[in-house]
């Protein structure tokens, strides 16, 4: 069970004092049987005239932030210490659901909970869902473990990643015919692809972690992307293309989604000049403790 410390900080830096407007923050981490939260806290300079947590239709927590008074910078600090017990690759051998020529099918009362999160979100000429049926036998059936695992690890294999902070991701045909991306570019290319062969699925947004020295993973260092699939038999289950994780371990979620644009980590509105703006710093720490360690000693103090 691994006790893991997150600290997420972003500053924003200005020429000039600038008045702010509604800003809201997306770093706590989902709370499920899996991942379950033992300290947070969130510190915010300047001091904000309003601070409120609210639960947004995802699931995901967000804290809304209103300002009356100007300043040349604005931070957002979140410190999180969570007891992390995530599903295994090996529990998935428990789904026997297998996939075949034609599109999946799930039990028509799961379907209909499911139904947003099985419709396309972007239009192609069929080339994504091409590629995904290469993963599926093209006689008999396939399980849809082996389908998924094949393609996280395909993803990974074929395609190039690219840090790009910023923006929203590429359209998945797009991705395929660039043959390179960033991990919400492969993420939302592995959504579109399950989805064309009749699975449910979340774009996934979060932090990865290295739980053991010899897992160096891709993604850290700022908020991570994957997707997460509903197999009948083991539910939401996790596959993070870009690091060729099946199964969730050093994974922690945020958000699950149908849409990426509802998982942004931080947004809102500033009024000034224009040249006011002087960058954005951006730093993500994911660490594992040691489990004894009490948890108000991995709670850091940071003056404004």
């Amino acid at each position: 069970m691994p006790l893991v410390s997150i600290r997420h900080r972003t500053t924003y830096r200005y020429r000039n004092p600038v008045a702010f407007g509604e800003h809201r923050v997306m770093y706590r981490p989902l709370e499920s049987f899996d991942q379950r939260i033992v300290s947070t806290a969130l510190e915010v300079g300047p001091e904000p005239a309003m601070l409120r947590h609210v639960q947004e239709a995802s699931g995901a927590t967000v804290a809304v932030v209103r300002f009356d008074e100007r300043a040349d910078r604005l931070s957002f600090e979140s410190q999180v210490t969570l007891d992390h017990v995530p599903q295994t690759a090996f529990e998935l051998e428990g789904a026997a659901a297998a996939i075949g020529v034609d599109a999946f099918a799930y039990d028509p009362e799961e379907a209909a909970d499911l139904a947003r999160a099985m419709v396309r979100q972007h239009a192609d000429d069929g080339e994504v869902e091409a590629w995904a049926r290469r993963f599926v036998r093209p006689v008999g059936r396939t399980r849809l473990s082996t389908v998924l695992s094949d393609m996280t690890h395909g993803i990974r294999g074929e395609l190039t990643y690219g840090t790009r902070l910023d923006g929203a991701p590429q359209a998945p045909a797009e991705t395929l015919a660039a043959r390179t991306g960033s991990c919400r570019d492969f993420a939302v290319l592995m959504a579109e692809a399950v989805r064309s062969l009749g699975l449910a699925a979340r774009f996934t947004s979060g932090y990865v972690y290295s739980g053991s020295p010899k897992a160096a993973r891709t993604g850290g260092g700022h908020t991570h992307a994957w997707v997460r699939v509903y197999l009948p038999g083991c539910g939401w289950t996790d596959f993070d293309p870009t690091n060729g994780i099946v199964g969730g371990h050093d994974l922690v979620r945020v958000a699950e989604v149908v849409n990426p644009r509802a998982a942004l980590p931080l947004h809102g509105a500033w009024s000034g000049l224009k040249s006011d703006f002087l960058g954005m710093d951006v730093e993500v720490d994911v660490k594992v403790c040691d489990a004894a360690q009490p948890a108000a000693d991995l709670r850091v103090a940071h003056g404004r």
